[in-house]
């Protein structure tokens, strides 16, 4: 699975608040975002949990090559059915977002970025149950996705405490959205934007800032 720019700049902008100490990664995939997290601060555990075996395995790879194996448990299984035994103060989520799109032949891919394997109300009931009463998820989808999340969202009595608007360029919408979601019901949002592209080519100043920790080319 390659390792998108998107989900690069989730792992580095996701605020990590003094409070966290347990945090859960859905849909680990090969186990980026655990690994941007481990990175940033050396006081949490990360439970990644991945639904396809190969996925897993890579991720369980990966994590026992780094630096953070101690602090990194991936879970092979599916998160809707899984018994957690705690809460987190914290999750990461780059969930599948293709909803009512034609399917490829491939049903690794399939699942991973299609609605199939887990849909934005399966997952807000994951997060339900998960998150602490003063935790936090921080979701990334496209923009178009993110509309559709937002009214759940708010349709179960949550909010957005903040959100990252990612445009790829200078003068084109915006194409990715991070949200930072809390069980907690009209919270005051907070909107931010990151640039990647300046006019011209390049990147811009605000994100090599801030994912040249993770570059090694930047």
């Amino acid at each position: 699975m390659k390792v998108s720019t998107d989900a690069c700049i989730q792992g580095a902008w996701t605020p990590i608040t003094d409070n966290v100490t347990q945090v859960l990664d859905i849909g680990a995939g090969t186990g980026l975002l655990s690994l941007m997290l481990a990175q940033r601060n050396n006081n949490i555990q990360i439970d990644a949990i991945e639904l396809e075996e190969n996925a897993a395995a890579q991720a369980t790879e990966n994590v026992n090559a780094s630096l953070w194996a101690d602090r990194i448990n991936v879970i092979n299984a599916d998160v809707t059915k899984h018994v957690f035994t705690k809460q987190y103060d914290m999750v990461i989520c780059n969930p599948p977002f293709f909803n009512n799109n034609l399917l490829g032949n491939d049903a690794q891919r399939n699942n991973a970025r299609h609605t199939l394997s887990l849909s934005y109300e399966a997952l807000l009931a994951v997060l339900r149950k998960v998150l602490t009463p003063d935790g936090y998820a921080s979701v990334l989808l496209p923009a178009a996705e993110h509309v559709i999340w937002l009214q759940l969202i708010e349709k179960s009595g949550w909010s957005m405490s903040q959100i990252l608007k990612v445009y790829p360029g200078e003068n084109v919408a915006h194409n990715r959205v991070v949200s930072l979601c809390v069980p907690q019901k009209s919270v005051a949002t907070e909107d931010v934007s990151l640039q990647i592209y300046k006019q011209g080519g390049g990147y811009t100043d605000e994100f090599t800032q801030l994912l040249q920790p993770y570059y090694l080319k930047l």
